[in-house]
């Protein structure tokens, strides 16, 4: 199965795809998309499309696994991301990939088997899992790797009807 993990923003968009295969990992490409920031807002989603289109259609990942937009204090943010993330569901509606969404917390879980990890940790679990001798720069695609992790590993669940409980349990983690 091959996963394409998104850290979605409107400045940098961090992605990460890796192949999930007999509970192995295997990176396929990471990095980010970037927008410049003196252009018009709608100029930056385009280049978004642009970019999300073309990785999608080299990458042709089966899943796409997305962070579930959260904000804390700033709304002008929060709305900008909402927009971006759009522009990235519509794109992967058009190539057919399901869209997944996590929640922060959800993916420190997965990755470290503690909800309440630390980023570093969380990076250095992801360039671990993947046999990474380095933790994948910028950190919005390491960020986005770690997504991709998250989908592997719950999809795997589901297909065994698994909960997190019944994971924590049976010694996954």
């Amino acid at each position: 199965m091959r996963i394409l993990g998104i850290d979605p923003g409107y400045a940098i968009v961090g992605f990460g795809a890796l192949d999930f295969e007999k509970g192995m990992f295997t990176p396929v490409q990471y990095g980010a998309i970037t927008t410049r920031s003196h252009t018009r807002f709608e100029e930056r989603l385009a280049e978004i499309y642009d970019d999300m289109r073309s990785l999608l259609g080299a990458l042709q990942p089966d899943a796409l696994a997305m962070e579930t937009l959260f904000y804390q204090n700033n709304k002008t943010t929060a709305f900008a991301v909402s927009e971006a993330r759009g522009v990235l569901r519509l794109c992967a509606q058009q190539f057919g990939v399901e869209v997944f969404e996590y929640t922060p917390m959800q993916v420190k879980q997965s990755v470290t088997g503690y909800g309440k990890a630390s980023k570093r940790q969380v990076q250095d679990l992801t360039r671990r899992l993947l046999n990474m001798p380095e933790i994948p720069k910028p950190d919005d695609a390491a960020d986005a790797l770690a997504m991709a992790i998250c989908h592997a590993y719950s999809h795997r669940s589901r297909q065994y009807g698994l909960t997190m409980t019944k994971r924590q349990q049976q010694g996954y983690f």
